[in-house]
């Protein structure tokens, strides 16, 4: 796969020359540096003028955690009863916690091994099999693949989540204020419209008002948010601990979705000035993850405590429909959601092109990443409107892809890296990791079966 600057075909000889990170795809701009001690540490070779500092790495990885997954953490309390999702709301985020620590750790000790200032999630997948044991070597570029097709495969469902959430929202304000019985799908066929414009947008700096303008807006609807769980008594008494079985892998589906965000991990670290400090005690990765949980755990059970079973894919479509505080949070959420489209459309968009734009002409480049965009943008909206039930569709994305990516990947990984003498006494990192591993197996599988019966069950209806 070619970027814009260079083309590797194998891993090169140890060079000197300088490193450029400037996209989400899996192949970053990387070039090799010798440290003059002998001992490599990828801090020295990172871009220390354009490089992020790190508040500005805690400040990235917050606001990608805190976004609309968080408006569907009441969904997964209802799905798990309120004593067994807050517990396992805890759990899951440690183990979200330490599945990022062990890949950022795997690729920093791959970057000091291999000499590189920075490798993306896909690229130490490959190299960790690369290394790893013969059998395994000839797996290397399949990993890398894997990798990237799930990467895509996750952020182009994640777009189509997003129509049906803003389509949703502006079907509930606009039909009830206008006295109008419109179908949500019609929304959905106008949301196409601006996300075929947000979508054509190719360079990140061009999105950074869009972001900003999104943030702003969550903030508001978070505080409004608040308003409406606090302005009764919380009612607790007819809420069950624990939920039927049935629904269980739901809400472990929904919590993989809203709390994981395994692909925009590597991008953040690669661009840090001192990667050291993303990990440790308290380090970047931890701070967030802190805050990140216990907004999560707070949301999700005061949301439920206030709208019970009634509680749907995103708590603002719960808010008094015909008052103004609330139709104001459905639409500054919804025009949020199409400020971030372009984010969430960006990074898959851009490893796609990474992968198959050697295959065009390149005086054809421009034309064709037009037609290539709207036509995806067009299946998604076409997908949304075919199942525009949005919370068995979230559960879907969690179950499918990101407990995947975000668990079952990151374990192999470390655990092919340390083979077969430093997995720790009595090889316990191994046991770990396929603990690991058949936790993403069975969220995986569970979570998936639950979401598509509930999708058929939804369309029949």
């Amino acid at each position: 796969m070619a970027d814009s600057t260079t083309t590797v075909s194998a891993f090169p000889e140890k060079t000197n020359s300088v490193l450029s990170i400037n996209d989400f795809n899996s192949r970053a701009n990387l070039t090799e540096k010798v440290n003059r001690n002998n001992e490599y540490l990828p801090s020295d070779y990172r871009d220390q003028v354009h490089g992020q500092s790190t508040s500005g790495a805690f400040m990235h990885l917050l606001k990608g955690s805190l976004g609309f997954g968080l408006l569907a953490m009441p969904m997964a309390f209802a799905n798990g009863g309120l004593l067994f999702s807050m517990i396992a709301t805890l759990v899951i985020g440690v183990l979200c916690t330490h599945c990022v620590h062990i890949l950022v750790k795997t690729s920093q000790d791959i970057c000091k091994e291999y000499q590189i200032p920075a490798l993306t999630f896909a690229e130490t997948a490959e190299r960790v099999f690369e290394k790893g044991p013969k059998s395994l070597q000839s797996w290397s570029l399949f990993v890398r693949r894997f990798v990237d097709g799930g990467l895509m495969t996750t952020y182009f469902a994640a777009a189509c989540v997003y129509m049906v959430f803003i389509a949703t929202s502006f079907h509930d304000v606009i039909n009830y204020d206008l006295g109008l019985d419109w179908d949500v799908r019609i929304y959905i066929a106008m949301t196409v419209i601006p996300c075929l414009m947000i979508g054509q947008i190719r360079n990140l700096k061009l999105l950074v008002p869009f972001s900003t303008l999104a943030n702003g807006f969550i903030v508001i609807t978070f505080g409004i948010v608040l308003y409406y769980m606090f302005s009764e008594p919380l009612e607790f008494s007819d809420k069950p601990l624990i939920a039927e079985t049935t629904k269980i892998p739901l809400f472990f589906a929904t919590v993989i979705f809203a709390m994981e965000g395994i692909g925009s991990v590597m991008p953040i670290e690669n661009a840090m000035k001192k990667p050291q400090q993303f990990l440790g005690c308290p380090g970047v990765l931890n701070t967030a993850m802190l805050v990140v949980v216990a907004l999560y755990a707070t949301i999700g059970f005061l949301g439920y405590a206030r709208y019970g079973s009634e509680v749907r894919g995103s708590i603002t479509l719960n808010l008094k429909e015909g008052t103004i505080l609330a139709d104001i949070a459905k639409l500054l959420i919804a025009v949020a959601s199409i400020c971030a489209y372009g984010l969430v459309f960006y990074i898959p968009i851009d490893t796609l092109w990474k992968n198959i734009s050697h295959k065009f002409n390149e005086k054809n480049h421009n034309i064709t990443q037009i037609i290539l965009r709207t036509c995806i943008i067009l299946i998604s909206g076409a997908i949304a409107a075919a199942i525009p039930n949005l919370e068995p569709f979230i559960s879907l994305v969690g179950a499918v892809f990101l407990s995947l990516l975000g668990f079952f990947v990151p374990s192999v990984c470390e655990t092919v890296h340390l083979w077969p003498d430093r997995l720790g006494w009595c090889k316990w990192k191994l046991y770990k990791n396929l603990l690991l591993s058949l936790f993403a197996i069975c969220a995986l599988v569970a979570g998936a079966a639950a979401s598509i019966n509930e999708i058929i069950e939804s369309y029949k209806s």
